[in-house]
C-alpha cells in the first residue's frame, strides 16, 4: 500500500501500482516495483511503516473500526480506533427482524456441538433400545459429561455480564472414549 503526501497529509492511497501524474511528469506504474523507496519518497510516494493494533479486538466479539492513516515524522502508519463491544442479548433491527446477540448465537454454537460429539455413538444408544444389548459404561459416562459440560456452559454463558465475560469461557469438552 503507498500513499501520496502533499503537505504532509495523505492526499490519496494505492492498494496496488497505477501510472501517476504528480505535477507536470507522468510516472509508469512500474515505478512502484523499481524505485527505491528513497526515490518514491522524493516524489511524495511512501509505504505503509506500520499498523497499531492496540484498540484491535477479537472480531467474534467487538466491531473494530477501520484503519486511520497519518503521516508524521516521514512515516505512514495506521492504527484503529476503539472497538465496540457487539450486543450480548437479541434484539430487533428497524424492521422488526430478530437479531441474534452473542448470548444465543454462544448456546446455539454449545448446541451444534454436544450434537456432534454425541452422534458419533448414538447407534449404541439406538441398540440398547432395539435389543436391550448395553451401552458400555466409559460410553456413557462420556455421553452423560458431554450433557453436564453443555449445560454448564450455557449456564456461564447467560451469567456472562459483559463480553469480555463470555471470551472468558474456557469450551473444553470432555475427550471421547478409546
Amino acid at each position: 500500500m503507498w500513499f501520496k503526501i502533499e503537505d504532509s497529509a495523505i492526499t490519496e492511497t494505492y492498494v496496488s501500482p497505477k501510472a501517476l501524474i504528480i505535477g507536470d511528469t507522468q510516472y509508469p506504474q512500474n515505478i512502484f516495483s523499481m524505485w527505491t523507496e528513497a526515490e518514491l519518497n522524493a516524489i511524495g510516494i511512501y509505504t505503509l511503516d506500520s499498523i497499531d493494533t492496540t484498540n484491535q479486538k477479537s472480531s467474534g466479539y467487538y466491531t473494530n473500526t477501520g484503519v486511520t492513516y497519518t503521516f508524521a515524522g516521514g512515516k505512514v502508519t495506521g492504527s484503529y480506533g476503539v472497538a465496540g463491544a457487539k450486543n450480548l442479548d437479541d434484539s430487533t433491527d428497524m424492521e422488526g427482524t430478530l437479531v441474534k446477540g452473542l448470548k444465543t448465537q454462544h448456546k446455539e454454537e454449545v448446541d451444534r456441538i454436544q450434537y456432534s460429539l454425541l452422534l458419533d455413538s448414538d447407534w449404541m444408544v439406538i441398540r440398547k433400545g432395539d435389543t436391550d444389548e448395553a451401552l458400555p459404561t466409559d460410553w456413557k459416562t462420556y455421553r452423560d459429561a458431554v450433557r453436564t459440560k453443555s449445560n454448564n456452559l450455557k449456564t456461564a454463558i447467560d451469567a456472562a455480564a459483559n463480553v469480555d465475560a463470555l471470551a472468558a469461557i474456557e469450551y473444553d469438552w470432555p475427550s471421547k472414549p478409546s
